[in-house]
């Protein structure tokens, strides 16, 4: 069995290093390789390896929004290359398979595949890795500020501060973002818990807004509010979930 593996790193002479280890090593194929967070976003979801060979600080996205970013698309294991070694506690939570510090020397990357070799061949349950890689992701201290929205075998990174709204159906997601509408698997319960509260409010049973992008807010029948958004979409905010509001929002209406 040939193991898929992806690299990616800010720092060319790093990929180039990796690159050379893995050009004889038996049972390994190079798909392909990525110089920044949203890159390897896309060439992770588009790819699907079965080995990530990740480095931690980047420009735009550290390794770790990388994951958070890719959600259910998660490779089967992800193996940290970084010359900072504060990440390691960090990197052993999201359930990593290794955590290689710079430079990573020939005798042990290739420990590292021999390893990789016993645990993937014959290949383990991937849905249950992924399930538990994504159970353990700590909670972000940012919160996620892209969505990886997969269609017609491509990936899209939306920014969060583009969306509208974001509505459940059934065990689909309709984001709304620049005036289109763009479909992902998930529950309202697990996406509302990645996005900054401070930002995003659950209106309803179905319903999550971002705040900035209300337009409008008015009383309702029944003591409800009603909401016009900027897309011109028309919400009701239920008396249920009043609750969420921020303090003072619906006190100035």
């Amino acid at each position: 069995m040939t193991l898929r593996i992806a690299i990616v790193d800010d720092e060319a002479p790093a990929r180039d290093k990796l690159r050379r280890y893995l050009k004889d090593a038996a049972g390994f194929e190079l798909i392909g390789e990525a110089d920044s967070g949203g890159a390897a976003v896309t060439l992770i979801s588009r790819e699907r390896p079965d080995v990530v060979l990740l480095d931690v600080r980047m420009p735009d996205m550290d390794g770790f929004a990388v994951l958070e970013a890719l959600g259910d698309s998660l490779p089967s294991e992800v193996i940290f290359v970084t010359a900072h070694g504060d990440y390691a506690l960090q990197a052993f939570e999201v359930h990593a398979f290794d955590y290689l510090l710079k430079p990573v020397s020939p005798e042990r990357f290739d420990r590292l595949l021999q390893r990789l070799r016993q645990r993937l061949s014959p290949r383990q349950d991937i849905g249950q890795r992924l399930e538990g890689l994504l159970d353990a992701l700590p909670a972000p201290v940012g919160y996620v500020a892209h969505l990886l929205i997969e269609a017609d075998n491509r990936a899209e990174l939306i920014p969060v501060e583009r969306i509208s709204r974001i509505e459940a159906d059934r065990n689909y997601l309709d984001i709304h973002a620049d005036g289109r509408r763009h479909r992902m698997r998930g529950t309202l319960e697990r996406m509302q818990a990645r996005l900054d509260p401070a930002c995003f409010v659950r209106i309803n049973r179905s319903t999550l807004v971002r705040l900035a992008a209300i337009h409008e807010l008015a009383p309702w029948p029944d003591g409800e509010y009603r909401l016009h958004m900027d897309d011109g979409s028309r919400i009701t905010w239920t008396r249920r979930y009043l609750e969420q509001a921020p303090p003072g929002l619906l006190r100035r209406v």
